[in-house]
């Protein structure tokens, strides 16, 4: 009987993995192909770099990119403290006038459709314009503010859950020594949220670098990131540089997502005491 049962999780698993990771295999091998058809290999010519050049070559998309990291990053930081402040407020004090207002406001972004938050989003930038005169016009600013608003939801609530199983007793032991409250937070407090503030920083960018639909409300005519610039080029048929730039991302992504996991093993073991090998 636990044989059967671990042949079938096995080949569920493998199933699993398959659905989801051969398709992206797909995709990075073919951006080797050096047909312009991305389903048809090109046994003579290929494997080859010219679509990876081409797409040096191309402005619009390496412009795309760049605003797109650029909103990214600044959303990232932003969220990141907004997010953390709102997460401790929550985590450590249970009774104040307005704890559920924050609470709902902060979680609404969770549950809420893309469409309504862009186009409320849209409305109040163009109401504050015509009131204050700011922000004129839509741009990386007006996207930036926008991811921010939906990514800081997703912060907060990583915080939180942190903050949650934290053993509160470190806090008190250090001010009782002497700490003042704001260099408890600092020396002890941060450091052990540190790991779920980075997985916060990390969500919130890809969150920012993903969006499409908050975007496209959100932007202006010269202001386009990559997803929109990926999608109306989709739209009109997928090219082999396309594939390129997925390939890339992944690799980034990847990368990223490797390093960081590396680094949070290593202040764990650090923390615990544990020697490294």
């Amino acid at each position: 009987m636990n044989a059967r049962r671990s042949f079938f999780v096995l080949t569920a698993l493998a199933f699993g993995f398959a659905f989801l990771y051969l398709p992206i295999l797909s995709m990075v091998v073919f951006s080797f192909n050096a047909s312009k058809l991305v389903t048809v290999w090109d046994a003579a010519n290929s494997p080859t770099l010219k679509w990876y050049r081409a797409l040096l070559d191309n402005e619009e998309i390496l412009g795309a990119a760049w605003i797109s990291l650029k909103v990214g990053v600044i959303n990232a930081c932003g969220a990141v403290i907004l997010g953390t402040l709102a997460g401790f407020g929550l985590a450590r004090f249970r009774r104040f006038r307005g704890r559920f207002t924050l609470s709902a406001m902060t979680t609404a972004p969770l549950v809420m459709p893309e469409v309504i938050t862009g186009l409320s989003l849209l409305l109040l930038f163009v109401a504050l314009e015509q009131a204050i005169g700011w922000p004129a016009g839509r741009g990386v600013t007006t996207m930036t503010i926008a991811h921010m608003t939906f990514s800081m939801a997703y912060v907060t609530v990583v915080v939180q859950s942190r903050l949650s199983s934290f053993d509160i007793s470190l806090e008190e032991a250090a001010m009782d020594l002497g700490a003042p409250p704001v260099k408890v937070f600092f020396v002890i407090t941060l450091p052990i949220i540190f790991p779920a503030i980075l997985a916060g920083w990390l969500l919130a960018f890809t969150l920012s670098w993903d969006d499409l639909v908050i975007s496209s409300f959100t932007s202006g005519p010269a202001s386009s990131t990559l997803p929109m610039v990926v999608f109306s080029k989709v739209r009109l048929g997928v090219s082999p540089e396309i594939n390129v730039l997925a390939t890339l991302t992944i690799t980034v992504v990847t990368t990223m997502i490797v390093g960081a996991s590396l680094w949070m093993a290593r202040l764990e073991k650090a923390a615990s005491g544990a020697p490294e090998t």
